[in-house]
C-alpha cells in the first residue's frame, strides 16, 4: 500500500527538465453525486519553441444539470508557480478537493512511452478512481463534495495532437475505463486514423493485458460531435464504445502548443456513455458485461478549427 501512495505521487510530479517545446498538464474531473454537477480543473505547463519563458496557466469549468456550463481561466503565471489541482480560484470559480483512497496509477499509453518519452505524447492517471471530498464554489453557489467519484491524470509531450478524443468514465466499485484516441501532428502520420488506446480496470486487473500500444491496433474510432466511438479487440473481449457529448452541456475551449499553433477542445463533464465487453461463446460474440453512465461521463473532442 505504500508503495502504491509513492508511485502515486511520483507520478503527479512534474516531468519538464527545461527543454524547449513540451507541454505538460494535469487535470482532475469529478461528479457531485448530490447534484449531479461536473467539474473540470486543466493546468498546463507550456515551454515555448521560441525559447520564451516557461509558464503556467489554466482553466476551471462547472457543468450543473439543465444549465449552462461555467468556464473561467487563471494563469498566465511565469514557471515555477504552484499547481492548483486541490485548492486554487480562477474568476467566480474556486475549488478545495481532498482525494481520498488508495490508488494505482493506470498507463492508458505503455509505460515505456512515459517514462521515455518515444512518444509525441503520453498520458497517464496517477487516481483513476478516487472519491473527492471538500468544495467548489461558482458565484453565489457552493457544492459540498463527499464521496464524489473522479480522477485525477497527467500528460507530457510535445503538444496537443491534430485530433483527439477522451474519455474518463468511473463504473463503480473502484472500476473504470480510459480512452484517449488521437492523431499526432507529425508529418507522415497527421494523415493516419486515428490511434485509440483504451484501459479498463476491472476487479483490480487492467484490460487488455500487455503493451497499450499493440491493443490500439486492433481498434478503430470515428471522431466526431456530439456523439463519437471507439470498437474493435479489446485482448480477449471485444469492446463498444459510444460517447455522446451534449451541445449545451460542452464548452469550447481554445489551446495553444509551445510552438503558437491553434488547438479547440470540447469538453463536458456530463457526457452519456455506453460500454458494451464481449466475449466469444459458441461461435459468437455474446455480451460480457455492460454499462450505461447517463450524464457522469467525463469526455471532450479536440479539434484544429
Amino acid at each position: 500500500m505504500l508503495r502504491s501512495f509513492r508511485l502515486v505521487g511520483e507520478h503527479l510530479r512534474p516531468k519538464w527538465k527545461g527543454r524547449r517545446g513540451r507541454l505538460e498538464v494535469w487535470y482532475t474531473t469529478l461528479t457531485d453525486p448530490e447534484s449531479g454537477t461536473g467539474f473540470w480543473v486543466h493546468h498546463e505547463l507550456v515551454a515555448p519553441t521560441s525559447g520564451e519563458p516557461a509558464f503556467l496557466h489554466g482553466w476551471a469549468a462547472v457543468f450543473p444539470p439543465g444549465e449552462t456550463p461555467v468556464l473561467a481561466r487563471f494563469g498566465p503565471e511565469r514557471h515555477p508557480a504552484p499547481l492548483k489541482l486541490a485548492a486554487g480560484e480562477a474568476g467566480d470559480v474556486s475549488w478545495d478537493l481532498q482525494p481520498r483512497g488508495a490508488e494505482r496509477t493506470l498507463f492508458t499509453f505503455p509505460r515505456w512511452a512515459w517514462l521515455t518519452g518515444l512518444l509525441p505524447a503520453a498520458q497517464i492517471v496517477p487516481r483513476p478512481a478516487v472519491r473527492f471530498q471538500g468544495r467548489i464554489r461558482c458565484g453565489k453557489r457552493e457544492f459540498a463534495l463527499e464521496n464524489a467519484p473522479g480522477a485525477t491524470a497527467h500528460i507530457y509531450g510535445h503538444g496537443n495532437a491534430q485530433r483527439w478524443a477522451w474519455l474518463h468514465a468511473d463504473l463503480g466499485d473502484g472500476d473504470v475505463a480510459e480512452v484517449v484516441a488521437a492523431v499526432s501532428t507529425r508529418p507522415g502520420m497527421r494523415r493516419l486514423p486515428p490511434l485509440p488506446f483504451v484501459r479498463l480496470r476491472l476487479g483490480g486487473r487492467d484490460l487488455p493485458a500487455g503493451d497499450p500500444l499493440l491493443g490500439a491496433l486492433r481498434l478503430h474510432a470515428e471522431l466526431d460531435l456530439p456523439t463519437w466511438r471507439v470498437r474493435g479487440r479489446l485482448g480477449q473481449y471485444t469492446v463498444d464504445i459510444e460517447v455522446t457529448q451534449p451541445p449545451e452541456a460542452t464548452v469550447a475551449v481554445d489551446y495553444q502548443d509551445p510552438d503558437g499553433s491553434p488547438a479547440v477542445c470540447h469538453n463536458t463533464e456530463r457526457a452519456t456513455a455506453h460500454i458494451v465487453l464481449r466475449r466469444r461463446e459458441g461461435g459468437a460474440w455474446i455480451p460480457h458485461r455492460e454499462w450505461h453512465l447517463g450524464g457522469t461521463a467525463h469526455a471532450e473532442v479536440g479539434t484544429r478549427d
